[in-house]
């Protein structure tokens, strides 16, 4: 069974546009601070590597979130490579899927290669699709 990380976030003001929408482009930064908060340190790139660097990434609207909306995103790890990992994120208010984000990120060493996942980080992630 797939583990589900669990961040909340509050619809501010900046967050919105003149209609008190929250604006699409801050789903993405809201799933970024998401992922962070889940993997911490066991993201940071080792030595002179680059790190996870998003590869694709693709939103899905259903409802639109109002400034000060509360809700939670849930992220999971849907699959796992020797150099990358895809996830899912669902921006969910009161029990509601209001968006889902699906995308993958790559591995990337100094010069911009993709590399295998540092050791640390693919233990994390093996736990995580367990």
């Amino acid at each position: 069974m797939q583990k589900v990380h669990k961040f909340r976030f509050s619809v501010a003001y900046a967050d919105t546009d003149a209609g008190g929408i929250m604006y699409h482009g801050r789903y993405i930064e809201i799933a970024e601070r998401a992922r962070m908060a889940w993997l911490g340190k066991d993201a940071m790139p080792i030595d002179d590597d680059v790190g996870l660097v998003v590869r694709d990434l693709h939103m899905r609207y259903m409802r639109p979130l109002f400034l000060t909306d509360e809700f939670i995103v849930e992220t999971r790890v849907t699959a796992v490579g020797a150099a990358s990992i895809s996830i899912e994120q669902k921006f969910v208010k009161n029990g509601e899927v209001c968006g889902i984000l699906t995308g993958t990120a790559a591995y990337l060493n100094s010069v911009g290669r993709p590399v295998r996942l540092p050791d640390n980080l693919a233990k994390v992630l093996a736990n995580e699709t367990n």
